[in-house]
């Protein structure tokens, strides 16, 4: 996550014609210019993340207990404090001070406040990834839970965390307190890229870790799988849009640490971290649904054909598990007229089975059925 941290000095030519009235021209582009893009990008993502909050709190179907509507009300909360601050940064820049050249070289308050306040998302977020990464590993290893490899596995997910969160607000405390311009942000460049590269490691180490978990948890009953893969999708792609925004970020303010270029990921990356969190809640039941068609699908496929009275179904999976499902069944028909008896006999090729009642003696697929509903 890139910090507000530049060498920015704004010189004004003073060589002119005696008699030239011309106001000196400043070339903004790769400064105010690339800020006002990141705000511009950032208000678009802002409005995206209210829309899909609205969608979460009237959708019919959510359960969530407090501790989750608790996180999402937090995480729009500290959204919207953030893009009025960057707003006020702007504004104060190219409105209020329009004439007055001499503001550029100044860190207005709310440009160093701001950080604080992307800080809280990307804590509250990564932490709700964290906590899944933990019951990944509680649900599917239920007698390793308590193992020295899972409290590893997520300890590291925790330090990165911290560590990001830690040197946010201290940066941020610093400069509230002692930065007055952005010659005096410069001192703190360390501690910017320290912040970006754990950020990126951060991201980067939770969507890999997650992604792991759930190939690994494949068994080949249908509907876990696809469950499995569609989480596999939303966790890389909502972990490669924050990865890459915070890799961009350390990348430009080392590159080009004497513009803004950064500020362009840097405002937009807390509406990533916001959308990344509201479109994995609102897509639960989008995947618990698709999961849902495609055992119909596969289960009335099986059992559309059923040969004199009994069905063999199998299914194997990558793991060698596999379920043979035996069903006889016999009816007795009343005497016709012509037989004057009755007769036995058992469905044929003119019925469709539609349902098959068995016991489930997989324990797989107990587990990952728990685990969806857990994790999705």
């Amino acid at each position: 996550m890139a910090l507000p941290l530049a060498n920015f000095f704004v010189q004004v030519a003073v060589e002119e014609p005696a008699m030239s009235t011309e106001a000196p021209k400043l070339n903004l582009d790769n400064t105010m210019g690339a800020a006002f893009v990141g705000l511009a990008v950032a208000g678009t993502l802002y409005g995206i993340s209210v829309l899909q909050t609205f969608r979460y709190f009237t959708n019919p179907g959510q359960d969530d207990g407090w501790p989750i509507k608790t996180l999402v009300g937090a995480v729009l909360f500290f959204d919207t404090v953030h893009h009025i601050l960057i707003s006020h940064t702007m504004y104060t820049y190219l409105v209020t001070n329009y004439n007055n050249p001499a503001i550029l070289v100044e860190c207005v308050w709310s440009l160093l406040a701001e950080v604080l306040f992307n800080g809280f998302t990307a804590l509250l977020v990564q932490s709700f990834l964290t906590l899944r990464v933990w019951k990944y590993l509680r649900l599917t290893r239920p007698h390793e839970s308590m193992s020295a490899a899972n409290w590893f596995v997520t300890a590291v997910a925790v330090v990165l965390v911290l560590a990001e969160f830690g040197c946010i607000t201290a940066f941020g405390i610093m400069a509230l307190v002692r930065v007055k311009t952005f010659a005096d942000l410069a001192t703190m460049k360390w501690l910017s890229i320290l912040v970006n590269a754990l950020a990126a490691a951060g991201d980067v180490y939770i969507a890999a870790t997650l992604c792991w978990l759930l190939q690994n948890s494949r068994t080949g009953f249908r509907r876990s799988d696809t469950i499995i893969k569609k989480l596999i999708l939303f966790t890389v792609n909502t972990g490669a849009l924050t990865s890459l925004c915070a890799v961009a970020s350390l990348i430009s303010i080392t590159a080009a640490p004497n513009t803004f270029i950064y500020i362009t990921f840097f405002f937009c990356i807390g509406r990533l971290y916001a959308n990344s969190l509201l479109a994995t809640l609102n897509a639960r039941k989008y995947i618990r649904e698709s999961a849902d068609q495609a055992e119909y699908n596969t289960t009335t496929g099986a059992f559309r054909n059923v040969g004199t009275g009994s069905a063999n179904v199998g299914t194997r999976g990558a793991k060698g598990i596999s379920i043979q499902i035996k069903t006889t069944q016999e009816y007795i028909t009343d005497a016709s007229p012509a037989k004057g008896k009755n007769s036995r006999g058992s469905i044929g090729d003119d019925m469709e089975m539609t349902r098959v009642q068995h016991s489930d003696n997989s324990d797989s697929e107990d587990t990952l059925a728990k685990t969806s509903h857990e994790i999705v």
